[in-house]
């Protein structure tokens, strides 16, 4: 044969076999076999719209038992005018565990925002997972740089070691960055996914049918319960978060994408230690019996000869994570906050089962966040700390060991909101800004959602690795004793429990629950079920309507016509621009007023004679102009007033008469026209 006969034989024979593995995926997509793992999907229910991949999750576990699925929240394919699109990356603190829905820090950020800007469009599109780490932001951040993000949030680093491909994790693949890289890759492919099902089910059909053997997640995600301080497991775990946010941060920056890092809180003060590793009685002679004598006298409660005891213990031995937890507690009792802040921070750090980030990850936040120009620290712990009692984190903002509570998801967002502000992502008209008093005041959280994430923490702290390592929380529906079960009595509390249960689903138990209410008469609760349902469907318009004739009836004016906006914006209609219009001017804002009035004109089945409406509207606007450069001009007062009777709103002309006679009591104009008003 010739040599180029040769050459083409050796070339078919390299090339055979991945034309044969092509073919093969080629015919598992035709037959639509295993998933899809691209970031995002077009929404079924509307082609114009993206959603989160529910089986995304599926390519970072390889027990797909363990796979989690995120938030649906919707996004346009083509980016509108006037939005801003903001993506948020994490784990389960980032996507609002327990609570989920409303409780999570993203949604307390959109209202805010939503009720800031009723002009501008918000779509935050939470990305989080739970039991995941760094490997989703860096795997997650190459697909949503394509995507016309304004600004990314990210808050992880507590799910380093036992999340899915964590060093520390069942999940792991040895720790080598480019295998996980790698393997991260092939399970794209459907032959990939083909070969890994395969294995599992010879796996199901010589062992056990379940790899999890009954336990909770949590605890069948970890393999190695105790990671020391310093060890060389630790500071892999150390390095893999490194490394992936360096990945992440550098191809944000990249592309001039306005990133904000949040570092990361954990409670210190409110939880022991999961684990301490066992001290070696043959190097530390003295440790076992200082510490003996420790607990012997904190069972007498003699805090002064348990103190001075612990103190010997570790002074013979410094490593001991319970014994610097006690330490913390005694210190605090006696007043040393300084000194129990150090003890338990100690405690926290040397804690072996690394379900809380080591503070060495809040400095590589915090370097990484100087390193990239668009990055910026958005510093929660220092928030937490001051909100908290002698600056030491704890039960007051904290569920467990590092999920807040719903005060503590408020102040996450509270901080993301000013970091973004300060840096101008956004900023206000004077007088439009709302207060973190007012937030934590009218955000639409049921207590059904509240008493949702109380269950299922007092659940999970019956579970390992919580038991007697939380102190007691009061839980609606719970007995006295840590061991007693939840006895809903309440229908908020039943509905709650069934949740919690998975009896039932968030949507149905959001339906009964609006319904409940509305039996009740209690409009205000109902209405908070509506804009909680808003929140979560913010384009669907039926909720808008219904939650704008809530507030109307609430003599709400000002939600109300917030919500109808919201609704017309979806679905135009006359009757919805004549409700607008209506409540604008009754607010005395008539140049917000025009544009709805104009629509109304345009679009006016019913005949209605509203020129003469919009002439005048117009009119006070000027008027209002030359008030405002001249706000003495009590004759420029008295035709805005004149204008607003002639209109038949007799509240706003009231208002201007009112401020007329209070400048000049006798005025002839003003009290004329309060005659013909009476």
């Amino acid at each position: 044969m010739s040599r180029k006969r040769v050459m083409l034989i050796k070339i078919v024979s390299i090339l055979l076999p991945f034309l044969l593995l092509f073919l093969v995926e080629v015919l598992l997509r035709g037959f639509h076999y295993g998933h899809d793992l691209e970031l995002f999907i077009e929404y079924p229910g509307d082609p114009d719209f993206l959603v989160l991949n529910p089986e995304t999750s599926r390519k970072y576990f390889s027990n797909q038992e363990n796979a989690t699925t995120g938030n649906i929240e919707l996004f346009r394919k083509k980016k509108e005018e006037n939005t801003l699109r903001i993506f948020v990356l994490g784990e389960s603190t980032t996507i609002g565990y327990p609570y989920f829905h409303n409780g999570s820090f993203h949604r307390w950020l959109l209202y805010r925002l939503t009720h800031e800007y009723p002009d501008k469009h918000f779509e935050i599109i939470n990305l989080s997972l739970t039991a995941v780490n760094s490997y989703t932001v860096a795997g997650f951040a190459k697909e949503v740089v394509n995507y016309e993000p304004d600004a990314i949030l990210i808050y992880t680093g507590h799910n380093e070691y036992y999340g899915a491909l964590g060093v520390g994790s069942t999940d792991r693949m040895g720790g080598n960055a480019r295998l996980i890289h790698g393997m991260l890759w092939l399970r794209q492919f459907r032959l990939t996914q083909l070969l890994s099902n395969t294995i599992d089910a010879v796996t199901r059909l010589f062992g056990t049918h379940s790899v999890s053997g009954g336990k909770t997640r949590m605890e069948a995600m970890v393999a190695d319960q105790q990671i020391p301080y310093g060890s060389g497991l630790f500071y892999r775990g150390i390095d893999q978060f490194r490394s992936n946010m360096e990945e992440a941060l550098s191809l944000f920056d990249r592309r001039q994408i306005p990133v904000f890092f949040s570092n990361l809180v954990s409670n210190e003060r409110g939880l022991r230690p999961f684990i301490s590793i066992p001290v070696d009685s043959v190097r530390f002679p003295g440790f076992a019996r200082a510490y003996g004598l420790g607990l012997t006298a904190l069972r007498r409660n003699d805090t002064t000869a348990a103190y001075n005891a612990f103190k010997m213990a570790d002074s013979s031995c410094n490593t001991h994570a319970l014994c610097n937890y006690y330490l913390g507690c005694l210190a605090y009792g006696r007043g040393d906050s300084g000194q129990a802040k150090n003890y338990f921070s100690k405690a926290k750090e040397l804690d072996a089962l690394r379900f809380r980030a080591p503070d060495t990850i809040n400095a590589i936040i915090g370097q990484l966040c100087r390193k990239y120009k668009n990055t910026h620290l958005v510093d929660a712990r220092a928030a937490f700390e001051a909100a908290s009692p002698d600056s030491i984190i704890g039960d007051e903002l904290l569920l467990e060991h590092v999920h807040p509570n719903l005060a503590g998801y408020a102040l996450l967002s509270d901080v993301f909101y000013t970091t973004m502000k300060r840096q101008g992502l956004f900023s206000f008209p004077a007088g439009r800004e709302m207060s973190f008093r007012e937030l934590l005041q009218d955000m639409p959280i049921t207590k059904v959602d509240s008493l949702t994430g109380a269950y299922k923490v007092f659940y999970m702290r019956r579970s390992w690795p919580f038991r007697d390592t939380v102190s007691a929380v009061v839980v609606p529906g719970a007995g006295d004793n840590a061991g007693d079960s939840l006895n809903p009595v309440s229908e908020e509390e039943r509905l709650a429990y069934a949740l919690t249960r998975r009896q039932t689903s968030w949507p149905d138990v959001m339906d009964s629950l609006y319904s409940y209410y509305i039996g009740r008469q209690d409009l205000a609760n109902a209405r908070r079920v509506v804009e909680t349902l808003v929140l979560e469907h913010p384009t669907e318009e039926p909720y808008y309507e219904k939650a704008a004739n809530l507030c109307g009836v609430l003599k709400d004016d000002g939600n109300a016509v917030f919500y109808f906006r919201g609704s017309f914006l979806l679905v135009p209609s006359f009757e919805k621009a004549r409700k607008i219009f209506v409540l604008y001017l009754k607010a005395d804002r008539p140049a917000d007023a025009i544009p709805y009035l104009d629509y109304a004109i345009r679009n006016n089945p019913s005949g209605l004679r509203l020129e003469p409406v919009r002439q005048f509207a117009g009119e006070i606007v000027q008027l209002q102009k030359i008030s405002g450069k001249d706000t003495a001009n009590l004759s420029v007062l008295n035709q805005i007033a004149d204008k607003y009777f002639r209109m038949g709103n007799r509240e706003s002309a009231s208002k201007y008469i009112d401020k007329v006679l209070r400048m000049d009591p006798g005025n002839k104009e003003a009290l004329l026209l309060q005659g013909r008003l009476r």
